[in-house]
């Protein structure tokens, strides 16, 4: 694993598919940074960091024949692996609310951007970004944001989480080059944030409704059963989590 550290950048996510578009990249690659001035979220949002408190980096990692059609494997893949990375770290409650972001206490510890790269009905490469609060005691208004820190009392090496964080994920993306999709879909849908809770969503038409999330599709849409009992299927942008 070839690991880059820059000491500012606007993305580590761009600056890997720039890199990528120059040179063919080693497989796999990271890219790390002190301090990640533009961050990259879910649906255009952005990542906040703090130097030197958080850990941003992102990860290449290339596939032969991996049908596009399972493509959400991967995020299945990529969130478990962080996922099993924190819990051996002892970070208490913790879950992954869809589609990928990790929770300890109903807070939000980190992020995931994964940007795939399709080729004839292929995934050819992924680039990973990930954002992982570590050492920060405070969120100026973030209320619903947490750290390592806060959540198990003690701080954590940035380093060590990088390194852990970094092989598990590896890990668990060769179970999607094994073809093992069942296997991920099933450990992932066992740790969902208020799996099976009465919860409150919003849809796009700004209609509220309560239900509870069943688990998800094979493509990878949030299954939520409403209170006549029917389940619906909601892509990224459908849906929104009022609790």
């Amino acid at each position: 694993m070839k690991i880059i550290k820059l000491n500012a950048i606007d993305s580590t996510n761009s600056y890997l598919i720039k890199l990528g578009k120059k040179e063919r990249l080693i497989n796999p690659t990271v890219v790390v940074s002190e301090a990640q001035l533009k961050g990259r979220g879910q649906l255009g949002t952005t990542w906040q960091s703090k130097p030197m408190q958080s850990l941003t980096f992102s990860l290449f990692r290339r596939f032969e024949s991996v049908p596009v059609l399972h493509l959400s494997s991967i995020t299945f893949a990529v969130s478990i692996g962080v996922y099993k990375t924190l819990n051996k770290m002892l970070v208490p409650q913790l879950r992954i609310k869809w589609p990928n972001d990790i929770m300890s206490y109903s807070k939000k510890l980190a992020g995931i951007l994964i940007e795939n790269q399709v080729k004839q009905r292929e995934i050819v490469s992924t680039v990973i970004g990930i954002g992982i609060n570590i050492n920060e005691e405070m969120f100026e208004n973030l209320p619903h944001a947490t750290s390592m820190l806060l959540s198990t009392g003690r701080k954590h090496l940035l380093d060590e989480v990088l390194h852990a964080v970094s092989e598990a994920i590896l890990k668990e993306l060769e179970h999607v080059e094994q073809g093992r999709f069942q296997d991920l879909k099933f450990e992932y849908e066992k740790i969902l944030f208020r799996k099976n809770i009465v919860s409150v969503f919003e849809d796009t038409q700004g209609n509220r409704f309560n239900g509870k999330i069943k688990g998800v599709s094979e493509a990878g849409e949030l299954l939520i059963e409403n209170e006549d009992e029917k389940v619906l299927e909601f892509q990224l942008k459908e849906i929104k989590y009022l609790l």
